[in-house]
């Protein structure tokens, strides 16, 4: 590292699920959230969807508002919000790596400002980030209705592919202002890593 690298701040940008995580968490929070009767229905449902999606026939933002739809359409926040909450401290705790943990410990050591980036909703990533030591997160989000339910929609675009860059640069400002470290694990996290100056993909160490 340069002596001009070192005097900039250093970022830690991680992706959440299959990085952070040993899986993805939005089904398991779908489950939480409706119980397992209704989770089973909703998803035979959803099949057709699934397998589009699987086979690269319909986009990942266009099956993730089908699913989401499906199962939060009218849902008062209020009460998503506390199932949120559940989620992130009873059952994320037992999703995550130790070895993305540790990673992550390492960064905060250091003092380095440490963000997920993740298309998971910030519903549930937000209290457990925060909790977690994370200075920032950036995930997707759920649209409200006026009379306090959601629409099952999102807010804004699926923080996926180039929308994880757009949010990280929104919020730090240009990208030659600081030393990246990237952490992922799919296609998702490829303008992420690609823009990194430290980008670890399916690893955390050199």
């Amino acid at each position: 590292m340069t002596q001009q690298q070192s005097e900039k701040p250093v970022i830690a940008a991680f992706d959440f699920d299959g990085t952070l995580t040993h899986r993805d968490t939005l089904f398991p929070f779908l489950l939480h959230v409706v119980g397992p009767v209704k989770f089973s229905f909703k998803f035979l449902l959803l099949v057709p969807t699934l397998t589009g999606y699987a086979l690269g026939l319909i986009r990942n933002d266009i099956a993730k508002v089908k699913v989401l739809r499906s199962f939060l359409t009218n849902m008062e926040m209020a009460i998503l919000q506390q199932h949120a909450l559940q989620f992130a401290e009873q059952k994320l705790p037992a999703l995550l790596r130790s070895e993305a943990m540790q990673r992550l410990d390492w960064h905060r050591q250091q003092g380095h400002r440490c963000i997920v980036v993740s298309a998971s909703l910030e519903i549930y990533l937000r209290p457990w980030a925060s909790k977690a030591g994370f200075n920032d997160i950036l995930g997707s989000r759920l649209e409200p209705l006026d009379d306090s339910r959601t629409s099952g929609k999102l807010l804004g675009e699926n923080c996926f592919g180039p929308e994880k860059m757009r949010r990280l640069e929104t919020l730090l400002g240009s990208r030659d202002g600081y030393i990246l470290y990237a952490y992922g694990d799919s296609r998702g996290d490829k303008e992420l890593l690609s823009a990194a100056d430290y980008p670890f993909y399916k690893k955390f160490t050199d």
